[in-house]
């Protein structure tokens, strides 16, 4: 488990300094660098309520 838990980390780690990388090179207006660098927390958290909530419907059915 511990395994698999660093695993997981190294991997969004890498994905993160990926995407901060590819997001400070780009040229465009500094507004929307800053909004579409919000975009993968809030579909992240837009998933994570998706599920939830199906789940929590799943289990009173």
């Amino acid at each position: 488990m511990l395994k698999r838990k660093n695993l997981s980390l190294i991997m969004l780690t890498c994905f993160g300094m990926g995407y901060f990388l590819a997001m400070s090179s780009l040229p465009i207006n500094p507004f929307l660098k800053s909004q579409a660098a919000l975009i993968p927390f809030q579909l992240s958290i837009l998933i994570y309520f998706s599920y939830m909530r199906w789940h929590r419907h799943k289990e009173f059915n």
